[in-house]
């Protein structure tokens, strides 16, 4: 069985370096002309399928917008990523589970078993009930093949004063975080390994270096939030080839709902980062 990390970055190598995300809010279920429920949710996911696989390596559906609608909501989350992963494509669910001991485990169960519902490749995660709560995540992952995304530095302002707390010890928090990343990435013999972070492609370089994290990055904040390729090169200095992944959202299905359209938005999206990053 190859890793998260074998698999992404043979896709990258592949397609070339871009998450595309999958957002289907309310107004943009209306933009594309389609119905806000469980039909319009199945509708997006697959026009956006349609379009993604063979340009980007990866998409990220965010949760949030399929949980509204309720079970059949979470149906069409289902059908989403069996639909995106037959046609190639690696799917990181943000989710953005965080808890603990026993519920943890059925986060890990769900989303990251071989017999769960929805059976991603990667599933975001947040550390701020403190990072070994996430050790169930981190087990499945390893157990069968999957990822997860740390949440460590988001680019909204209301995260970023606990993220750059300074610790007991000295260092932010995110920076701590990173580093217990890096360590459990350092048990995976060298190779990249599971365990990535999510930073924000707009914030300055943290203090610990990314590039020793020993795992993938997931840099949202690209496009209509203002970061782009020299942001995302600057930020991931030194990180190992194809580990690099700028998400992007909005720019990319407000071309939609066109699937020629979405395509060669996220091509030319794409295109750019791997100019930079490349």
């Amino acid at each position: 069985m190859d890793s998260f990390s074998e698999r992404l970055v043979a896709a990258v190598a592949s397609t070339g370096p871009l998450c595309a995300g999958i957002d289907p809010s309310a107004s943009l279920l209306t933009d594309w002309g389609l119905t806000d429920d469980a039909a319009g949710l199945r509708a997006f996911g697959s026009r956006c399928v349609e379009a993604f696989a063979g340009t980007v390596p990866v998409v990220k559906p965010q949760v949030a917008f399929f949980e509204r609608h309720g079970a059949a909501g979470f149906g069409a989350l289902e059908q989403l990523i069996a639909e995106a992963r037959s046609a190639g494509l690696l799917v990181i669910a943000d989710a953005k589970r965080g808890d603990i001991d026993s519920t943890m485990d059925a986060y890990a169960d769900a989303w990251l078993g071989p017999d769960g519902p929805f059976q991603a490749d990667a599933l975001t995660a947040t550390p701020y009930l403190g990072l070994g709560t996430l050790r169930p995540l981190f087990d499945a992952a390893r157990a069968n093949g999957r990822g997860v995304f740390v949440v460590v530095r988001s680019s909204n302002p209301e995260g970023r004063p606990l993220q750059e707390a300074a610790t007991a010890g000295g260092p932010s928090v995110e920076d701590g975080l990173l580093a217990e990343l890096g360590r459990l990435n350092g048990s995976e013999a060298g190779a990249l390994g599971p365990f990535g972070a999510v930073v924000g492609a707009t914030l300055a370089p943290s203090a610990f270096p990314l590039s020793q994290l020993g795992g993938p990055i997931l840099a949202p904040g690209v496009g209509t939030q203002g970061g782009g390729p020299a942001d995302v090169a600057a930020l991931c200095t030194g990180c190992a080839p194809r580990s690099v992944l700028p998400s992007t959202s909005r720019s990319v299905l407000g071309a939609g709902p066109s699937t020629e359209a979405l395509r060669s938005a996220a091509a030319r999206a794409r295109d750019d980062f791997a100019a930079a990053l490349c």
